[in-house]
Formats: structure tokens, C-alpha cells, sequence
């Protein structure tokens, strides 16, 4: 487990470009409120991965693909957010994402698919503190 205090967004993405960098999983959930830093933290990883496209939230899209440079990899970011039920998940073809070797996948707001997620995702949880201060806890 490992335990960070972010003391703003900048710092938010240098933890996640760092642990980008170094981690070997691929499933990645952004557990916390509206406004605790998970898109934040996504652009850092991306930055992380050599993305330079603009990374926005898909709230109204659930799912943006990002291309992975010099490789063959792709970044799924989605956000569940406005899922209404389980089976929407199917619609959206997330059995095949999560199932895809060449996929990386952070899912914001994942709790609401909990039973659809492998037992190797990485659950990464944001909890503000104040305005400045997020705690970032991975597992």
C-alpha cells in the first residue's frame, strides 16, 4: 500500500506520473468525491505513459481512448460516473477492454462496478483533506 498527501494539483500529477512509470498493472480505479483530484491524477499517468494530447474528463462520453507513444498500447480512461446499471457495462464493451493485454485502464468512479472488476485491479482512493490537500491512497 502506499500513502501520499498532495498539497495541489501539480503535485497530484507528479505522484501519478511517477507511479506510471514504475507500476506493472494495467486496471486502475479512481475511488473519491467530486473535485478530489482523479482526473488530475489521470493526466499526470498519462504524462507518465509520453501522452501529450489533452487529457479531459469523459463524464459525458464514459469512455476516451488515448494512443500510447512507441508502443502498440492504449490508455482507456472512463469515468462511470453517469452509469445508471451493471449492464450498460456491457454495452460499453468493458469486458473486452479489461480483457485486452494492450489496454491500461484507469476507471473513475469504478465502485459501481465493483463485481465486474478483475481481483488485480489497483484501487487508488482520493480523499480531500482542504482546498489544497488530497490524501491518495493506493492498494
Amino acid at each position: 500500500m502506499q500513502k501520499y498527501i498532495s498539497h495541489g494539483e501539480d503535485e497530484t500529477k507528479k505522484i501519478a506520473e511517477k507511479f506510471a512509470k514504475t507500476t506493472k498493472n494495467h486496471i486502475f480505479t479512481l475511488i473519491g468525491e467530486l473535485g478530489a483530484g482523479k482526473t488530475i491524477f489521470v493526466q499526470g499517468f498519462a504524462k507518465g505513459l509520453r501522452i501529450t494530447e489533452k487529457i479531459i474528463s469523459p463524464t459525458f462520453v464514459l469512455i476516451r481512448q488515448h494512443k500510447i507513444p512507441a508502443t502498440t498500447k492504449v490508455l482507456y480512461h472512463i469515468d462511470l460516473y453517469r452509469l445508471e446499471n451493471i449492464e450498460d457495462l456491457q454495452q460499453l464493451g468493458l469486458d473486452e477492454i479489461l480483457t485486452d493485454p494492450s489496454s491500461i485502464i484507469l476507471i473513475e468512479w469504478a465502485e459501481k462496478a465493483k463485481s465486474f472488476l478483475p481481483k488485480n485491479t489497483v484501487w487508488i482512493y482520493f480523499e480531500t483533506i482542504n482546498a489544497d490537500q488530497r490524501r491518495i491512497l493506493i492498494k
